[in-house]
Parts: structure tokens; sequence; C-alpha cells
């Protein structure tokens, strides 16, 4: 892909798109942003190919375009945002938890759960990136725009802050 080859994006998009798709929507219900945002990562992807350092960093290729696609939904979040009121069709919609959101709310219950619920919202979405989505300290760090010391730094406090919540 990096050298151009129009054969290997197709099949990067082909692997990949109906997993970023299931993603993006845990975290945003307007099918529009999400599409957008699935545009907007996979020309970035194609663009900036040659780009990536793969494992020599220590990152994967998925890793590496969930952390695009992140970027680019909170972007498309800040444009919404400047919106006074929301559209009326994204009104009317329920808002369905994250998957994360419901195996929290099944596996943790009680004060387990309680505590995670009342954790700042700098240590939840720390919690839920490393232990969650299951990424590395460094692919938090680049989804977050953290140095990786403030994600080890946050992770701590809240193992901190959830055993002092239990004890």
């Amino acid at each position: 892909m990096a050298r151009g080859d129009r054969a290997a994006f197709e099949e990067l998009y082909r692997r990949t798109s109906p997993w970023m798709a299931v993603r993006l929507r845990r975290r945003c219900s307007d099918e529009q942003i999400v599409a957008e945002v699935m545009q907007e990562t996979y020309l970035a992807v194609w663009r900036a190919a040659g780009a990536f350092a793969g494992s020599a960093v220590g990152g994967t290729a998925v890793g590496w375009l969930w952390t695009i696609a992140a970027r680019r939904l909170v972007d498309a979040f800040r444009r919404r945002a400047h919106h006074a009121e929301p559209p009326a069709a994204a009104a009317a919609r329920t808002v369905v938890p994250a998957a994360e959101e419901e195996v929290l709310a099944a596996g943790v219950g009680g004060d387990a759960g309680d505590a995670l619920r009342r954790l700042a919202p700098e240590l939840g979405e720390v919690l839920q990136a490393t232990v969650l989505d299951g990424l590395s300290v460094r692919e938090t760090a680049v989804l977050l725009g953290l140095p990786e010391g403030t994600v080890k730094t946050r992770a701590r406090r809240a193992r901190i802050a959830m055993r002092k919540a239990l004890a």
C-alpha cells in the first residue's frame, strides 16, 4: 500500500471496514458521521501509508487505523458541537449503550460497578482503552493524544481510586 498498490488498499479496506464501522457505531449513533469518519480515515490511511512505522515501534496496523479513526471521530464531534441544537433525527433516536458499557454493567455490578462509574473521565478513558479495548500503553497514548507516562500515571491513579472505593 505504501507503494501505491490499490489492490493492497482494497484488501485492507475489505478486512477492516466492517470492524471499523461497528466500533465507530458503538461510539456514535449518527450514521452520517460514521460514514464521514470512515471515508476520512481510509483516505488518510491511503495518503499516509508510507508513514506507518509498524512493528518497529511496537504498533500494529489495526491500532494505527483505529487511532486515525478515533481522532477523526473526535474532530467530527467537535465540528458538531458548534451547532446549538442537535438535528431532529438525532434527538428522536434512543441512545444505545456501547458494547463495552453493557459488558461492564453486566460483569461488574454492585460496589465495583459503582466505583467504575465514579471514576474521573480521564481515568475512565484510559481504563477503557487499556482494559476494554486491549490497547497497549503506547497505542493508548497515541489514541488519546497523551504521553505514555501520563497514560501509565492515569492507569495507576484509576487502580488506586478503585482500591479506595472498594475498601
